[in-house]
């Protein structure tokens, strides 16, 4: 699992709809492609790079093993969150820093006087 692959794969509208979709509940194939207004084909060629790339994996009810299920893994989505976790962090001590230094140059600033 890359987090290049993820942020690709997330890169298309549909797939991100489907991401949504699957959030909620696993689902088949036919119904993600009817949710999103999607021929076959084509939910066929989305599936396969949220596959690809670990966000989406199958899995076949015990009652009827010729049901494939979709449904969303975690670990992915894991990596992500401590992808932007550090990017949220680095952003929060810059404008910390920023802060800090208008407050200093505020108080080194003789005001005008009225």
């Amino acid at each position: 699992m890359s987090l290049d692959a993820t942020f690709a794969a997330l890169s298309d509208p549909t797939r991100r709809a489907v991401v949504d979709l699957l959030r909620r509940a696993p689902r088949r194939a036919g119904e993600l492609s009817e949710a999103t207004g999607t021929s076959a084909p084509a939910m066929s060629r989305h599936l396969r790079v949220l596959r690809e790339c670990g966000l989406v994996e199958e899995e076949r009810p015990q009652e009827d093993a010729r049901v494939r299920m979709l449904r969303l893994r975690a670990e992915p989505f894991d990596e992500l969150r401590r992808w932007i976790a550090e990017v949220e962090q680095f952003w929060s001590g810059q404008l910390a820093s920023f802060a800090a230094h208008a407050e200093r140059s505020r108080g080194a600033r003789p005001r005008k006087r009225r």
